[in-house]
């Protein structure tokens, strides 16, 4: 049986239905070609020097991985002299990176977290690369921060690509999820999912439980019944993953089904939330709704929320769509 490719995906998408602009087609290649290269340093670990951490802070003031910075500078080099950009964004750096005048510049916004679940990366769990495309919607000359200011539901694309036991990328352009699985002796992605479909109901969460104390009454609430189990509320018992990485977590909930749980918690009560919404929270909501999935912040779509800032922060809660619905109605109902 022959495997379709990913480059044969996207020229099909290109040729039926019209949603696949030469220029996106282009831009996920390049993304694809990037998360490779990301692949093999995160595959060499100690043996290539890439562990451990650098003595830089990012943006959010957190310390850097060395593979942070790999990945940023990989997905920046690969992307800026294709002629398919306009600017990006990443979580690791203070502002945008508009595509120098010595190179085309095109119609799209790259957005990504390079690396996604540092935290993991010197014990050798999964950890992951998240982005999202934007078009350039104003006319005018140049590139500002305020382009990137859009909401979710105007992304052209999104994706991840997951380091674990295989290098898989999962990528939405608006019709559905598809997963490629990397062939490391051919060096291709080779598509080994199609229709990817989340289940709505589920028997799993994912949050991270030590942080229980700090949760608003909703989110206690909801934990509280899922740990009841069958005795409880729910009646039936729930299982709790937790990797601590988004990547990690989001990948199992799109093949097996669950809800996953970043939510606002007391300990920094003037911040939404501690994820990303442009450079996490965004690409997974893409992901999920397209898988048949919901996502909110608790209380609003989160595809449907305007950023205010680059780098602005969000609650999130996404996965099976019964249970997302579940907890953003018991946010609903303490508002109202």
């Amino acid at each position: 049986m022959s495997r379709i490719s990913l480059t044969q995906y996207l020229v099909e998408q290109q040729r039926s239905g019209g949603h696949m602009p030469a220029q996106l087609r282009l831009l996920i290649e390049v993304v694809a070609r990037a998360c490779k290269r990301i692949a093999i340093s995160v595959n060499k670990g100690a043996l290539g020097d890439v562990l451990g951490s650098a003595v830089s802070e990012n943006v959010q003031g957190e310390v850097q991985k060395k593979l942070d910075i790999i990945a940023n500078e990989v997905l920046i080099e690969a992307n800026e002299w294709g002629g398919h950009l306009a600017a990006m964004a990443s979580e690791e750096m203070d502002s945008i990176h508009v595509v120098p005048n010595r190179f085309p510049q095109g119609e799209y916004l790259l957005l990504f977290d390079p690396l996604d679940g540092s935290s993991n990366i010197d014990v050798n769990v999964s950890i992951g690369t998240i982005f999202s495309v934007l078009r350039k919607v104003t006319n005018t000359r140049g590139v500002s921060e305020e382009d990137f200011l859009q909401p979710g539901k105007q992304q052209a694309a999104a994706g991840y690509c997951v380091y674990g036991p295989q290098t898989t990328l999962v990528l939405t352009v608006g019709d559905g999820v598809v997963m490629f699985t990397l062939d490391r002796e051919m060096g291709s992605w080779v598509m080994t999912e199609s229709e990817v479909k989340i289940p709505a109901d589920t028997k799993e969460f994912a949050i991270n439980m030590s942080n229980m104390r700090h949760w608003a009454p909703p989110v206690r609430r909801y934990i509280d019944e899922c740990l009841a189990g069958s005795t409880g509320p729910r009646e039936k018992d729930f299982n709790m993953r937790w990797v601590a990485s988004m990547v990690a977590d989001v990948h199992r909930i799109l093949t097996r089904g669950g809800v996953f749980m970043y939510p606002w918690d007391a300990r920094e009560p003037n911040k939404a939330g501690k994820l990303r919404l442009m450079y996490e929270a965004n690409p997974m909501a893409f992901l999920v709704e397209q898988a048949g999935g919901g996502a909110t912040d608790g209380t609003r779509r989160i595809l449907d929320i305007t950023p205010s800032k680059l780098h602005e922060r969000v609650a999130v809660v996404l996965g099976s769509k019964n249970e997302v619905e579940r907890v953003t109605q018991y946010h609903l109902q303490q508002a109202g």
